[in-house]
């Protein structure tokens, strides 16, 4: 539900804050007060295409947030795949900036969102109808979706999912194991190659790390040998004596003669004597891997030529040696799967075979269910255009057998004759603007029940009607108020007097600016804004004719 919602800088509105409530509510005011900037600034926070000549002149953008509560199980379900979710106390925050430039951003509980996911989720919150806004009515691929909520489909439809889905699954395995004879020739050849490739090499993960840094032990073995010889002499000494090692040895000595008298010196030079272990330790090991220096000369030539091996594998099959492993593991699967693919392949066919066939049995029950939904659907929107003053109206589902796909064996259309002994026609080519929002608030008022859409929003639904048929849409909305959020823009005091909440949209002038507010109204002001919009000046005579309007509403006449 729409808790509240905050317009800055659209159009002639500078500022406007509202909070509508749960029910019906009414907005109205005179014309060109700024009413279908409340619904330009909705449609931009929902997401949906907006100029940046709505920012107001002489700002630098626009900025409209809409605030949502109780969110439903299953908006939060569909909200959570697009990547948000409620907050904690069931509650969605909605922004979006327009730029004077052009530019702009949009944010959903604090995280950035594109304008695409931001109407995504828009749809999810909000249904508008106004007089070009009833796509989900003009789309017949939508049509199917209301029968199986009105007819609480719900549990046929996932069965028949999962068993379509289990059919096509099959089938595209079928479809990759069955090739011509040339075609799996030509494959095999292919696979056997690789594999071959592969396995005469041998390779072994991390192989590729190790002579890597062997190939730089022995391109730069001189320079190293240089080095261990220059560092063994200074350890070890020459002819002519020095060294650490035997300069450590000597001071070793003096310090063990020296201890027999100094308790002190006696641990001194058990640490010098330590250093001296350790030292020729470190000597030993100089000459160990001085021996390692020594390789034949065409050493160097096989590392290279190694290297180069496992550098074209790892191009062709993989970043490194596990992945070019992991990769001959796969082909050889598929050789396998290939040489064996005639015997799998039969088993395939039979099961796809049966996955088709219950696939279908699936569909066909799920068909019989909408044939039976849509008769009652018709019947009960007939009752409803019939109580809105629509009575020559006739909707009928138009349900047309086509070959098994995602969503059954069933094409669905509403369509609609406009006058009796008229044939029916797809709505987009019969109704008028009016009617639209008509036919839509008769399927609203059979659906209201099971809609997943927690706000309704109506703008210009009281175009080409007035007294009695007025009223009816007014009750009509009145009574969808009573289990969902409705918000209506209307010029007609039948409908605003069936309002639960009323809201004016007022302009001023102030040094040469228009600006817009919006303001709750309460019993008096409802009387006053009523009797303007019946005679254009609140007299005494249209406010008591207000105050009976207002009261028949609490009666419920």
């Amino acid at each position: 539900m729409l808790t509240s919602l905050h317009i800055e800088n659209v159009a002639v509105i500078e500022r406007a804050d509202i909070e509508p409530l749960p029910g019906l509510n009414v907005l109205t005011g005179e014309t060109g007060a700024g009413k279908s900037m409340v619904i330009d600034a909705i449609n931009a926070v929902l997401g949906e295409r907006v100029s940046r000549e709505v920012v107001r002149t002489g700002s630098d953008e626009a900025k409209v947030t809409a605030l949502f509560s109780d969110i439903s199980a299953h908006t939060a379900g569909m909200l959570r795949e697009l990547g948000y979710s409620p907050d904690e106390d069931g509650m969605l925050l909605i922004q979006r900036t327009i730029s004077s430039q052009g530019k702009g951003s949009c944010r959903i509980n604090g995280q950035p969102a594109t304008v695409a996911v931001l109407r995504s989720v828009g749809r999810l919150l909000v249904n508008i109808h106004g007089q070009h806004e009833n796509q989900a009515l003009l789309a017949p691929e939508k049509h199917v979706d209301y029968l199986e909520r009105l007819g609480g489909l719900s549990g046929l439809r996932a069965a028949f999912a999962d068993a379509y889905r289990e059919y096509t699954g099959l089938r595209r395995r079928l479809e990759q194991i069955t090739m011509d004879d040339g075609a799996k020739a030509r494959r095999l050849d292919i696979l056997r190659f690789q594999i071959e490739e592969i396995e005469s090499a041998a390779l072994r993960p991390g192989e590729e790390e190790g002579l890597k840094n062997q190939r730089d032990l022995y391109r730069n073995a001189e320079k190293i040998a240089v080095s261990l010889a220059a560092a063994r002499e200074l350890l070890s000494g020459d002819e002519e004596g020095g060294g650490a090692i035997p300069l450590l040895s000597q001071a070793s000595g003096e310090l063990q003669q020296a201890g027999r008298y100094v308790d002190e010196l006696a641990e001194l030079s058990g640490r010098v004597e330590s250093l001296l272990y350790e030292l020729e330790e470190c000597g030993n090991d100089l000459r160990d891997f001085a021996s390692h220096l020594d390789f034949e000369p065409g050493e160097l030539e096989r590392v290279e030529e190694r290297l180069d091996q496992i550098r074209r594998l790892t191009a062709k099959y993989g970043a490194d040696e596990q992945a070019v492993l992991e990769y001959l593991e796969q082909a050889r699967q598929e050789l396998d799967g290939i040489e064996m693919s005639d015997e799998l392949a039969a088993k395939l066919e039979s099961d796809c075979r049966k996955a088709e066939g219950a696939a279908l049995e699936a569909a066909r029950r799920l068909s019989q269910a909408r044939k039976a939904a849509a008769a009652d659907f018709a019947q009960k929107v007939g009752r409803e255009l019939a109580f809105l003053d629509m009575p020559g109206v006739r909707l009928e589902v138009l349900m047309e057998p086509v070959a098994l796909n995602g969503s059954g064996i069933d094409r669905v259309e509403f369509q609609i004759a406009a006058n009796p002994g008229e044939p029916t026609k797809p709505i987009a080519k019969i109704a008028s603007g009016g009617e639209l929002s008509r036919i839509m608030l008769a399927i609203k008022a059979v659906m209201a029940d099971v809609d997943d859409i927690d706000t309704l929003i109506f703008d210009e639904i009281d175009t080409g009607i007035s007294g009695r048929a007025a009223q009816k849409v007014g009750f009509k909305l009145r009574q969808i108020g009573n289990i969902r959020q409705v918000i209506c823009v209307t010029h007609l005091a039948q409908i605003a007097a069936q309002a639960h909440h009323h809201f004016l949209i007022a302009k001023s002038v102030r040094d040469n600016r228009t600006f817009t507010q919006v303001s709750p109204l309460d019993r008096a002001g409802r009387e006053k804004e009523l009797a303007r919009i019946i005679g254009g000046e609140p007299t005494p005579a249209a406010v008591e004719a207000a105050r009976e309007m207002l009261e028949r509403t609490e009666n419920g006449k």
